[in-house]
């Protein structure tokens, strides 16, 4: 008897680097860095992991450069022609933005903060502290510490969305650990208690500007 033969489909268009790493975000975004594997990018995009393998060498690399396709898009949209102060500003919500869309974003950025993705963010960052005329010798330790707030803050928000289990409430969570740290011991924790009703009803993104407002306001004052 003849064998049937089976053909596995494959795509007639041309696969690029850009279009692995498109299929790698939506892959990431689905399921996080434990769905990314070549398997299932090669599955995706209906072809095989010589294909894969022959534009990125494996899945570290393909998470990093996903990371940087994202955060390349960010600083860039933040950076048209507005003034440096909105600029840093539109810059740090994008970064925010980005990462609380993408959470396994802020995990990659700090695993490898010498990839294109973070220097961009300094280089966008630092450019502008520039034009608004901080000292060169305030510079370096005025970048820092809003890059570092950048992606600290971004960072936690996206790892605490992960603790959350999805479909909850975020009004209800806030407003049960805002109880929590109402009943406590008040010799002990006075300023946490008074934080308690601002902490249920604060707005994530717009604290964020609060933080990058205040250190914008410090640096200012050594400039």
């Amino acid at each position: 008897m003849a064998k049937k033969s089976h053909r596995i489909e494959r795509r007639s268009d041309a696969l690029s680097k850009e279009r692995i790493i498109a299929a790698a975000i939506e892959i990431l975004d689905r399921g996080g860095e434990g769905a990314l594997t070549v398997r299932a990018l090669a599955a995706d995009l209906a072809t095989g992991s010589g294909a894969i393998y022959w534009h990125v060498a494996d899945k570290n690399e393909l998470l990093a450069a996903a990371a940087d396709d994202i955060i390349a898009r960010v600083v860039s949209e933040g950076a048209g022609g507005a003034r440096p102060r909105e600029s840093i500003r539109a810059v740090a919500l994008g970064v925010f933005d980005a990462i609380d869309a993408h959470s396994w974003v802020g995990a990659q950025l700090f695993r490898e903060p010498w990839r294109p993705a973070t220097l961009e963010i300094v280089e966008s960052v630092g450019s502008r502290l520039q034009a608004l005329g901080v000292p060169e010798a305030a510079l370096f330790d005025s970048a820092s510490a809003l890059v570092h707030y950048i992606l600290g803050v971004a960072g936690q928000n996206a790892a605490n969305a992960r603790l959350v289990a999805p479909g909850t409430d975020r009004s209800a969570f806030l407003a049960g650990v805002a109880g929590k740290w109402g009943a406590l011991d008040p010799a002990k924790y006075p300023f946490v208690r008074q934080m308690a009703a601002q902490l249920r009803d604060h707005d994530d993104r717009e604290q964020f500007l609060a933080g990058v407002d205040l250190i914008l306001a410090g640096i200012g004052a050594v400039r």
